[in-house]
């Protein structure tokens, strides 16, 4: 086995390096095409996901197969070599394995536990299979993985730990209430039928939400996931949690009118740029509010970077907005013996919050400054004992006077402000991103995007049942290899059972023509006899050798085997190159 991977993945890359080396269908397909056509590779297949891009091949060259990976990889997603280098993981034959099948259980996750990568696996390999650059060693690997992926989740208690992308979404943009009932009467609009939007599609059926539009750049598979939405939640529908849901498709073009009438959007398509633009999401705000809206940040959720602090107004109003600071000489007052980077709020220095909690060394060192003087801090902080012993009787002083000891202010607390419930919430799925990064900021709309998923989901607890997927991977792993090694010697002992037919068979001519005379029934008896004697010598040694090379370090037999018999070398790679064509030419399964 000389399995390869090369890729990144949310766990080895920033969401904008990712959303940049995002690869499409076509040069999903290029990619493959040119991968097997390179010199250390004889297979290849790419998974591509929201958040991973992975290209996996056998090759006959390890530091020659990983130039090649990388090189490809960076060439077919636009990011240069250099820059894409720092973010890449290779794995390589076990650990190769090890790796697809954590994947294909979901330990790999953005969410632990989600079962969707089961299905992108599953893509994958018909992908590879169509276009014929999954050979024996792929179409094994996949399949098998897809078999470990399926076993942990019917075995243990995965799903628990975690749940699909959409589900995570949505949970994120509920901000802590039950998602069945934030979603209970809400208009949707999906923008998308791929599989990431059918799913979203239908997990807001189930959460009851009261009506769905499907917007699709081919209008037939829009009109398609909609009739399947009607059938299964459809209105005079008896379902279990009377979940009656009213779907309809639109065109992408009516989009921005669908967005005035939705309560929640979820987005994932295969566009290269932006579906929705930060202004065509506050245009629809406006139009369904009737009001301006801002692009403050106060009220969205997602990555606080983005954000401007938050806004001293009512918190009873529909639409908060940025209240105007009073001027502020943060930055601009020269020789301010404050950090001024810690001044927090937008007060002046000059102001009685920026000087609260302040010690006394500091205190004194701002009121010479204010006063237009100025002081050395450091002569400041060195006070000398007798300096001390003054400060302490002027505070006895003072306590004798005023009858207790004034306090130092300290800091005052932060007064968190209410968010209004957004106008708007919107789930972008898609990568690279389908909507406008800006629409964090824009008031009166909630956006929760692969990338504020990656932060929420970094805390997020794992259930004890993934200590026992763990086990099950290693396990399974351990049962690929072995049955990878035994499957390398077959080759070598299909090449000499046919040698030893070869013999019989020549043997049988050769006593027919020594024995012309003889009848068929007794040439039949011979023949038969004789190949029995041949295969009884054979079975031991040859199930013998496959056991030994099932083991750690057993793939030296088939040299030994070959040795010992004189076998053809070309007449075993003939029997591996039927076996690969076999394998390539299998369609999906």
């Amino acid at each position: 086995m000389s399995l390869l991977v090369v890729g990144l993945s949310h766990r080895s890359a920033p969401v904008s390096v990712l959303e940049r080396a995002a690869l499409g269908a076509d040069a999903q397909i290029k990619l493959l095409q040119d991968t097997v056509a390179a010199e250390p590779a004889t297979e290849a297949a790419v998974l591509a996901t929201c958040n991973r891009i992975e290209l996996y091949a056998d090759v006959d060259k390890f530091h020659a197969g990983v130039a090649e990976l990388s090189t490809l990889l960076a060439q077919h997603s636009g990011v240069g070599l250099d820059e894409l280098t720092p973010y890449l993981y290779v794995h390589y034959e076990d650990r190769a394995v090890h790796h697809l099948f954590s994947v294909a259980c979901g330990l790999d996750s953005m969410v632990v536990g989600e079962g969707q990568i089961l299905g992108q696996i599953k893509d994958s390999l018909a992908k590879a299979q169509e276009l014929h650059s999954a050979g024996r060693l792929l179409n094994d690997l996949f399949q098998q993985a897809l078999r470990v992926g399926k076993r942990a989740h019917s075995e243990t208690g995965i799903d628990r730990a975690g749940q699909s992308l959409v589900t995570f979404g949505l949970e994120q943009l509920a901000e802590g209430t039950d998602v069945t009932t934030w979603a209970r009467g809400k208009k949707a609009l999906v923008i998308g039928a791929g599989s990431m939007s059918s799913l979203a599609a239908a997990t807001l059926a189930r959460a009851g939400v009261a009506e769905i539009v499907v917007a699709n750049r081919t209008a037939d598979r829009a009109e398609r996931l909609a009739a399947l939405l009607g059938e299964q939640y459809g209105p005079g529908l008896n379902t279990e949690d009377d979940t009656h849901v009213l779907a309809r498709a639109v065109p992408m073009e009516s989009v921005p009118v669908e967005l005035t009438r939705a309560d929640v959007a979820v987005s994932c398509t295969g566009a290269t740029g932006l579906v929705l633009a930060a202004e065509e999401v506050a245009a629809a705000v406006e139009g369904r509010t009737g009001r301006p809206v801002a692009f403050d940040g106060a009220e969205s959720g997602g990555r606080t970077a983005d954000r401007a602090p938050a806004p001293r107004a009512n918190a009873d109003s529909a639409d908060v907005r940025q209240t105007p600071l009073p001027p502020t000489s943060v930055g601009t007052d020269e020789n301010c013996p404050l950090d001024v980077a810690a001044v927090q709020g937008g007060f002046s220095v000059l102001g009685e919050a920026a000087v609260a909690g302040m010690d006394a060394a500091t205190l004194e060192q701002h009121a010479a400054w204010a006063a237009g003087s100025a002081v050395d801090r450091r002569e400041a902080a060195r006070r000398s004992p007798e300096a001390d012993a003054e400060l302490i009787t002027a505070l006895a002083a003072t306590a004798a006077t005023v009858g207790r000891i004034p306090e130092r202010r300290k800091p005052e607390p932060v007064i968190e402000v209410p968010r209004p419930t957004p106008a708007l919430s919107l789930l972008d799925l898609a990568m690279p991103r389908d909507i406008d990064a800006a629409v964090h900021r824009l008031t009166g709309v909630r956006l929760v995007d692969i990338e504020s998923l990656a932060e929420a989901s970094a805390d997020a607890p794992m259930a004890a049942d993934v200590d026992q997927v763990r086990r099950i991977v290693s396990d399974e792993v351990a049962a690929f290899g072995a049955a990878l090694r035994a499957a390398h010697i077959t080759p070598t002992v299909v090449a000499l059972r046919a040698m030893a037919a070869d013999v019989v068979a020549n043997e049988i001519a050769r006593l027919e023509g020594r024995l012309p005379g003889l009848d068929d029934k007794h040439r039949g008896e011979i023949t038969q006899t004789v190949r029995r004697v041949v295969d009884k010598l054979l079975h031991a040694p040859t199930v013998r050798v496959k056991q030994l090379a099932a083991e750690p370090g057993g793939a030296g037999y088939a040299d030994a085997l070959r040795t010992l018999f004189d076998l053809d070398q070309e007449t075993v790679a003939s029997v591996s190159r039927a076996e690969d064509s076999t394998e390539k030419n299998r369609g999906p399964r």
